[in-house]
């Protein structure tokens, strides 16, 4: 079975309702990314970038996956499957889809501030003084900027080993994510689907569909499954 590679970002949760921050004005939500997504904001302002996180939880609680999320599961009966996803939602989760690396964490997880290893699933809201079995503050299980990404090199291999790859909805202009896509093979099969300006580089070696990730995926999934 060939193996399928999907490196997704926040174009095809957008579909769903999920707003992306991304859009040029660096803000999200009205806030400084550094101020609710980096460690310095978390040292800042503990009770700030809790709530921020649990506005977004409530959020995710409330969309559906869309039909690109059901498109990329159903390929699983014609693939191994492989998504790589920028995403801390679970849309593909709840889609059908079983084989998924969060490379920047998951919404509906905590850890200890202290110990990223200590990890708790977490559907509520987190408050300052809930505490970790270390006895440290719970804080989101998300991968915030200047932090390490620790599923990168699993990310890398996963890559490596793919006969196709689709990128949906990701410019792919967050390092150290972006880097992935110079990982694949002479003979790999580059597919990207984004309605923005996709040039990562790679010159004429992709096969760039500017189509929204739900158009680009109806598209595309019958020409994969004659490839399977």
């Amino acid at each position: 079975m060939k193996k399928l590679t999907i490196l997704s970002g926040a174009g095809i949760s957008a579909e769903s309702g999920i707003k992306t921050f991304r859009d040029g004005d660096g803000l999200w939500e009205n806030h400084n990314i550094t101020d609710v997504a980096s460690p310095e904001g978390w040292r800042k302002d503990r009770e700030l970038v809790l709530e921020f996180y649990n506005q977004r939880r409530r959020q995710l609680h409330e969309v559906e996956p869309n039909e690109a999320h059901q498109l990329v599961a159903e390929l699983e009966k014609h693939f191994d499957v492989q998504i790589i996803t920028q995403n801390i939602d679970d849309l593909h989760e709840r889609a059908g889809s079983t084989n998924i690396l969060h490379i920047h964490g998951e919404l509906f997880k905590s850890c200890s501030c202290n110990n990223k290893n200590l990890v708790y699933e977490e559907k509520g809201d987190i408050k300052i003084g809930d505490k970790a079995e270390d006895g440290a503050q719970l804080r989101p299980f998300i991968v915030w900027f200047g932090e390490d990404v620790p599923l990168y090199k699993t990310a890398q291999e996963k890559v490596k080993e793919a006969d196709i790859l689709v990128v949906i909805g990701t410019s792919l202009q967050v390092y150290p994510a972006a880097g992935l896509i110079h990982e694949i093979k002479d003979d790999c099969l580059l597919v990207v689907i984004n309605p923005n300006e996709t040039g990562f580089g790679y010159g004429q070696r992709a096969v760039v569909m500017k189509e929204s990730a739900t158009k680009g995926m109806k598209l595309l999934f019958d020409k994969l499954v004659n490839l399977a």
